[in-house]
């Protein structure tokens, strides 16, 4: 696998090694030893997998709070997102920043994201699949959201209309939000 770095420490594209023939191709897209390696702090204990069904659907930015924080490694299985990572870490020297990324079925590519980011895609196809491993299980009372379009952070997400869900549009500016990561 080829490890991409990114602006933003410890935010990783990962690029599997793609085998093919006549018959398809095949991918490893996870060893534990190999990530072990890369991050020695990340076990991960959950796969999750979203179905979005219309392009300009967009999910996020989410999060857990302390001691429930979550890294993350985001690929998309079918269909093309803009992958977000935002530094949530305060007294970070990337705090505010973004990077984003495009993960399709056809690149193969994923997105390591460590705890103390928040995290959001923007579907550009329709019928999208995501899949990723976190490290730490769900936790209803840790979960949290920021507004998609905060003007501090200044994601630039390129559609006019998003779909979101309640949750999302409803979200707190970071301002005004409970974060507790620090540098």
């Amino acid at each position: 696998m080829n490890i991409i770095k990114t602006d933003i420490e410890d935010v990783l594209i990962i690029e599997p090694k793609i085998f093919g023939d006549h018959r398809g191709w095949f991918t490893e897209t996870y060893s534990k030893e190999k990530f072990r390696e890369l991050w020695k702090d990340v076990d991960f204990i959950q796969d999750n997998h979203s179905f979005s069904a219309q392009k300009g659907t967009l999910r996020g930015l989410h999060f857990q709070l302390n001691p429930k924080a979550q890294a993350k490694l985001v690929r998309c299985t079918k269909g093309k997102i803009l992958d977000v990572a935002v530094d949530i870490r305060e007294g970070s020297p990337t705090y505010k920043k973004w990077f984003a990324v495009e993960l399709t079925e056809d690149n193969k590519k994923q997105l390591l994201i460590p705890k103390g980011f928040a995290h959001g895609f923007l579907t550009l196809t329709d019928d999208v699949e995501v899949q990723y491993k976190v490290d730490e299980y769900y936790s209803p009372e840790n979960d949290r959201s920021i507004r998609f379009d905060d003007p501090e952070i200044g994601v630039v997400w390129d559609v006019d209309s998003p779909i979101l869900s309640d949750k999302d549009l409803n979200a707190p500016l970071l301002k005004d939000s409970d974060i507790n990561f620090k540098y």
